[in-house]
């Protein structure tokens, strides 16, 4: 039997629901750079479809405003965003979702490691773990693998991918937590069994390959919804759960 050595979190959506900060913040950049834009929380949900905030910028121009992106410093503009989305994040009012702290922490007491596959900035990655964490990112997420740090964002598997050689453990071994189908197709793109929990703007994506798909992880007081999936006997995702997940995948 294949034994879980891994959780390979997604970070926004996953982690936390950021994805309302990351629309302010982005909202913030543009009033300051004297551009009229504002992205509405229905077109954000379309644009979310583009990983990768620079990326995202990019297509909003060319697709919907029908601009040459080349005619703006992108990176400039996205940095000055990820800037206000730190100092928000800094003021830790921004919860991490249900069963996700309790999760962590039942993978450290089994020797489990903890981490990272995401297309946003390890500066974000750093802000979010700082503001809603007591120990320091290296105990928690001892290998963080980053959309910069690879040639192709998700759906593209090349994330996982550099997460796995950074733990030097095969697919089998792993199991990755995600919210959207962009996430999930970069998991399975690098062989690994995914479990989804929906959020507001992913509630509606197809997660037809999923081993499960959740409300959340789940509380102790506050049972998840199972959509998809084995149900969950204890009302939460645990160790165990998700060591059968990973069985039930390789069979």
């Amino acid at each position: 039997m294949a034994a879980l050595r891994a959780i390979i979190f997604d970070v926004d959506g996953t982690l936390a629901d950021t994805e309302e900060l990351h629309r302010w913040a982005f909202n913030k950049a543009f009033a300051e750079a004297g551009l009229d834009w504002h992205w509405s929380k229905a077109l954000y949900g379309v644009l979310l479809g583009v990983t990768g905030g620079k990326e995202r910028i990019a297509h909003f121009m060319r697709d919907h405003l029908h601009e040459d992106p080349g005619g703006l410093d992108i990176p400039a503009l996205h940095k000055n965003k990820t800037a206000h989305y730190k100092r928000a994040m800094g003021r830790g009012d921004l919860p991490l979702r249900p069963g996700i702290e309790r999760l962590i922490g039942e993978a450290r007491d089994h020797n489990i490691l903890c981490t990272i596959a995401t297309t946003t900035s390890p500066a974000n990655v750093i802000a979010l773990v700082e503001a809603c964490f007591e120990d320091r990112i290296e105990d928690i997420f001892p290998v963080i693998a980053a959309g910069d740090m690879v040639d192709h964002k998700k759906p593209a598997a090349d994330v996982y991918q550099l997460a796995l050689e950074q733990l030097n453990l095969p697919p089998a071994q792993c199991i990755a937590l995600e919210d959207s189908r962009n996430g999930l197709l970069s998991a399975k793109g690098a062989g690994l069994s995914c479990l989804i929990t929906k959020n507001e703007y992913t509630k509606g994506q197809d997660f037809s390959e999923a081993a499960a798909v959740l409300s959340d992880l789940g509380s102790l007081d506050a049972p998840a919804r199972c959509y998809r999936g084995p149900l969950l006997p204890e009302g939460h995702v645990n160790i165990a759960y998700l060591q059968n997940l990973l069985v039930a995948s390789l069979k």
